[in-house]
């Protein structure tokens, strides 16, 4: 499979967890293995000039997802296949959001980084019905993967 964590952020991230946590997005979805994605990690400063110079919003966010070949998930017998795109997260934003949401960063990072694909692959929540479809399939990916239920989500909308 080729993801790439690449953390320029300084502060230590479960990559090998990420990674986990990717190529069960993947398989569950049906991206084929070649598919190409690049998970970021970037402290809040850099969070905050990208999501300036690519939403046009002030200050960090959690998660951001830059397409590239507009995937969407595949089937069994045709997997999705191309570049994917790539996840940049921030873990101080995800650490404020997990202090409150009551569970752990890491866990945090998980759901963040799974909202990231989510998007990637087509994935949005600009109305109830896209809303409810994307975090119950997040959920699922999540808990599957944690082996316990997902945290509640606090995702930055």
């Amino acid at each position: 499979m080729a993801v790439e964590i690449l953390n320029e952020s300084g502060i230590e991230v479960p990559e090998d967890e990420l990674l986990r946590m990717a190529r069960h997005v993947y398989a569950s979805l049906h991206v084929h293995e070649r598919t190409e994605t690049a998970v970021t990690v970037v402290a809040a400063a850099r969070m905050a000039e990208l999501h300036e110079e690519w939403m046009d919003l002030p200050g960090p966010t959690d998660v951001m997802s830059l397409p590239m070949d507009e995937l969407t998930p595949g089937t069994a017998e045709a997997p999705a296949e191309g570049m994917l795109g790539d996840v940049v997260l921030c873990p101080e934003v995800a650490a404020e959001q997990a202090a409150r949401g009551g569970h752990s960063r890491d866990d945090e990072l998980m759901l963040l980084l799974t909202h990231g694909m989510l998007h990637l692959l087509g994935y949005d929540h600009m109305d109830d019905a896209d809303r409810l479809e994307m975090f119950a399939l997040q959920d699922r990916l999540v808990s599957e993967v944690l082996g316990r239920p997902a945290p509640a989500p606090t995702i930055e909308d």
